[in-house]
């Protein structure tokens, strides 16, 4: 027993005086927990715009009544749909004649369908009640045929940008997902290995070379890289060819997201390992890098939450690859389109490789 005791007094002696350690415990889980409190509880309502193309009044008028759905009018077909490609509204509503109407949904979330569709369901049935209720009348006064036109039946054709009626909230959020998974497994891969070869030796006795710290970094970026770009394969084409995750832009496009991504997440990695001092801190910064990344990458929207929230998503990489992402395989955004995020996620690259050399001099000053 006393020899019990002295191990644990030892040990707990140890775990006192590592302040990392201590923090990473205490304050790491509060800070997490009161991020996600803050996220879940942020008002997400719902709210929807509808484009009409040569849409009656009768009908746009219960649609502008409706709780949190508008409408906008447009000229052509072809406006509207270009407005629903850049994200400006959520549906098309066209009207071919008076009982007969088309809608296309973006049908990138869920609920903003479900939203939309209940809205029109709604704002048919009010209309085809005024309607009938009108015709019934003239009928009744004018004693004629026009009662056959109660039997009309008001008919809308469903049609959707992305995905069909089975799409669900899970497809809107997968090219998050997919990115999320590239940017956590290359962090801590290069993290962890170069950790290990700092730990065993390697490392020193090739700084004990005239090799300068920077073609140290490249060197390991390069190799690291190699298998970062295997590996963003093989989750890039398993999501879309395995997991039939569709995509409406370029396969190519997606792959150069998640390649730069992979990049930023490797030269981060690297970074965090220079920074600890064993395998156990290197897993004690996980919470801290790769939890808010994931709450910040625009799961959640980000436009409804508050300005120091939206700063901290600003900050984040994964946010911008996220967004990207959602860019081309929901709404088939072009490599043009999406060049300001890869433009930041480039910079991102080059201050982390940066701060890698940068971080090297704790071993070696030249």
């Amino acid at each position: 027993m006393t020899r019990t005791w002295a191990i644990a007094k030892r040990t707990f002696i140890e775990l006192i005086r590592d302040k990392r350690t201590l923090a990473m415990m205490l304050l790491a889980p509060v800070l997490i927990l009161t991020l996600v409190n803050y996220i879940f509880s942020v008002n997400t309502t719902t709210n929807v715009k509808i484009g009409t193309v040569q849409v009656e009044q009768a009908l746009t008028q219960p649609l502008d009544k409706t709780k949190h759905v508008s409408t906008k009018s447009y000229e052509s077909d072809s406006a509207a749909k270009k407005a629903l490609k850049d994200q400006k509204i959520d549906a098309v509503l066209t009207q071919k004649d008076s009982k007969h109407f088309n809608v296309l949904y973006a049908n990138t979330e869920a609920s903003k369908t479900s939203l939309t569709r209940a809205a029109l369901n709604s704002a048919l049935i009010q209309n085809k009640i005024g309607t009938l209720s009108q015709v019934a009348t003239q009928a009744v006064m004018q004693n004629s045929s026009e009662a056959a036109a109660l039997k009309q039946q008001t008919k809308l054709s469903e049609s959707y940008s992305y995905g069909d009626k089975n799409t669900n909230f899970f497809a809107s959020i997968m090219p998050i997902f997919i990115a999320f998974f590239v940017f956590m497994f290359v962090f801590l891969i290069s993290g962890i290995s170069l950790l290990k070869e700092r730990t065993s030796g390697t490392l020193s006795r090739l700084l004990a070379t005239p090799v300068r710290r920077s073609e140290i970094i490249y060197g390991y970026m390069l190799s690291y890289g190699i298998l970062a770009v295997v590996m963003t394969a093989v989750i890039v084409f398993y999501s879309i060819f395995v997991l039939n995750i569709q995509v409406v832009g370029s396969i190519w496009s997606l792959f150069a997201i998640n390649i730069v991504l992979a990049m930023v997440a490797l030269a981060l990695g690297l970074l965090i390992s220079t920074l600890a001092a064993s395998e156990f801190q290197m897993i004690q910064f996980i919470p801290l890098v790769i939890v808010p990344q994931i709450i910040f990458s625009g799961m959640i929207p980000l436009d409804g939450m508050a300005t120091w929230a939206q700063v901290i998503g600003d900050i984040l990489p994964l946010k911008y690859a996220a967004t990207a992402m959602q860019g081309v395989i929901l709404h088939g955004d072009t490599f043009v389109r999406i060049l300001p995020q890869l433009g930041i996620l480039l910079i991102f690259l080059v201050v982390l490789l940066a701060a890698n050399i940068r971080g090297l001099r704790r071993y070696r000053k030249v």
